[in-house]
C-alpha cells in the first residue's frame, strides 16, 4: 500500500535537495572570512563560466558557489548589524552629548 505525501513534504524535498558538500567542506566554508568567501566565489564562477565541466562538477561547483555567497552575505549582515547598532547608540547619547544629563 503506498502512502501519499503531503504537500509540505513534497515542498520540503524540493526546497532542499540533498548536498554534494561534505561536512568538512561546508565546515571549512562557515569559518571562511568576508575576503576568503568572496575570493572563492569568484573563483566558482568563473570555473563554472569557462564550461568544460560535467553536469556533476557543474552541480558541485553551483552548490559551492551558493553556499559561499551564503557565507559572505551573512558576514555582511552582520557587519551591517553592527553599525546600525553604533549608529543607534551615537544617535542616543548624542542627543544629551554637553548637557548636564551626560554627566550622570
Amino acid at each position: 500500500m503506498a502512502t501519499k505525501k503531503t504537500s509540505e513534504e513534497t515542498t520540503t524535498e524540493q526546497a532542499a535537495p540533498a548536498s554534494s558538500l561534505s561536512a568538512e567542506e561546508r565546515e571549512r566554508i562557515a569559518n571562511l572570512t568576508y575576503e576568503q568567501a568572496r575570493d572563492e566565489l569568484i573563483q566558482a564562477v568563473r570555473t563554472l563560466e569557462t564550461g568544460g565541466l560535467s553536469l556533476d562538477q557543474s552541480m558541485k561547483q553551483w552548490e559551492l558557489g551558493e553556499a559561499l555567497a551564503t557565507r559572505a552575505q551573512s558576514l555582511l549582515g552582520e557587519v551591517r548589524a553592527k553599525l546600525d547598532a553604533a549608529q543607534q547608540a551615537q544617535a542616543a547619547t548624542s542627543a544629551t552629548a554637553g548637557t548636564q544629563q551626560n554627566l550622570a
